[in-house]
């Protein structure tokens, strides 16, 4: 029997990747739901490819265009509470991999329609974890993380159990500026930081990994996911891309995962789980294990990874300013609004400004109360800019 699918922003990098993986299977996939926000043109060639009978298009001007075209038996819709009239049973997989913030409330509208889930979100993690967990409770959902770090860290921990965990460190490739000087950095262009040196990724997410921002999501990632503390976490530069986590128990096994610099991998595992299936792969690459180079983030040239220190174990809406800020912030500067090194600059002065910094104090709130707040956010650092 096929299984039953779904793909949360379907013309992104991840789904793209996992639309690929799914064309060479494709006798044993019925794909049943694709979204995008904008880009029309492309879900509905995947839609067509595979063909997929429920269309979500979340920005109003395209699904207008899209619903002046011939599209026989597709259904269109441009919400998410849509999921009910779209699903009547569960079905067997969700990739969820919107970008930012706004992938937070399909993610958690999803859950009770699925038996799994993989989630490539971080900001839905980040700020909406104690609400998936529920869902994920209350549903019987299983949960797969796709990030390349949190899945090797899920991978290693098979056949074991959380309270073993002595250590992880998370593995960064230094991105796309780590050989260029701090002095240079007011001046990086949009191109120089999106240009990451072993990763394929969308604009964002490259941003990110220009400004480290991304292992200050992965660390908070990884504490929500595995039940750790920030103590037993930490970030290692790697730029070899090729050793994604290491994991250290308390019966002093240490386990460290290596792959290609492939996001095919973690995704094509989090479909297929412990079904015996074959990816092709490159063969061990011995001269890279002979070169491993790890060494620590430079926090001078990286002032993000200090917001670690920061962060308390006990889960506050500090992780969710810091996400939504970083969102806007990432946003202005590919605007060409603000430079580089102001993404940090105003994200330090939003964190420290008053209206704000009793938000380290609050527990993490409701989907509305984290819409609200990236309202209120955005508005005042636009005021700040402006």
């Amino acid at each position: 029997m096929k299984k039953k699918i779904a793909i949360l922003g379907s013309t992104g990098s991840i789904g793209k990747s996992l639309i690929e993986i799914i064309k060479k299977d494709k006798k044993n996939f019925d794909i049943i739901l694709l979204t995008a926000d904008s880009n029309y043109k492309e879900i509905l060639k995947q839609a067509k490819i595979f063909n997929v009978k429920n269309l979500i298009i979340t920005d109003e001007k395209s699904f207008k265009e899209l619903k002046k075209k011939d599209l026989g038996n597709i259904n269109i819709f441009n919400n998410y509470d849509s999921f009910d009239k779209i699903f009547k049973k569960k079905i067997d997989y969700v990739m969820s991999s919107i970008s930012g913030i706004c992938g937070l409330e399909p993610t958690i509208k999803i859950i009770k329609h699925t038996k799994k889930i993989a989630i490539a979100n971080k900001e839905a993690i980040i700020c909406g974890w104690h609400l998936i967990k529920k869902d994920l409770k209350k549903f019987k959902t299983l949960f797969v993380p796709v990030d390349s770090e949190h899945f090797s860290v899920f991978y290693a921990m098979q056949g074991n159990i959380i309270s073993n965990i002595n250590k992880v460190y998370l593995t960064a490739s230094g991105g796309p500026l780590n050989n260029v000087p701090k002095a240079k950095f007011k001046n990086v262009k949009i191109s120089e930081a999106i240009k990451h040196p072993n990763w394929k990724m969308g604009k964002k997410i490259s941003i990110d990994s220009a400004t480290m921002m991304n292992k200050v999501f992965e660390i908070i990632e990884a504490k929500k996911i595995f039940n750790l503390k920030y103590d037993q976490l930490d970030v290692l530069v790697h730029p070899a891309s090729y050793i994604h986590a290491i994991t250290k128990f308390n019966d002093g096994m240490i386990k460290i995962i290596a792959h290609d610099t492939n996001m095919t991998i973690p995704i094509f595992n989090s479909l297929y789980g412990s079904q015996i299936k074959k990816i092709k792969t490159n063969q061990l690459d011995i001269k890279k294990l002979n070169f491993l180079n790890f060494k620590k983030v430079d926090t001078k040239k990286f002032p993000s990874i200090k917001l670690i220190k920061k962060l308390k174990n006990k889960d506050t809406s500090l992780e969710t300013i810091i996400v939504l800020a970083n969102d806007e912030l990432v946003n202005l500067f590919l605007l060409k609004k603000i430079n580089f090194t102001d993404i940090d600059i105003f994200l330090q002065k939003i964190i420290n400004m008053k209206e704000f910094k009793n938000y380290s104090q609050r527990k993490p709130g409701s989907i509305n109360s984290i819409i609200s707040l990236n309202k209120k956010i955005r508005t005042k650092i636009n005021m700040i800019i402006n």
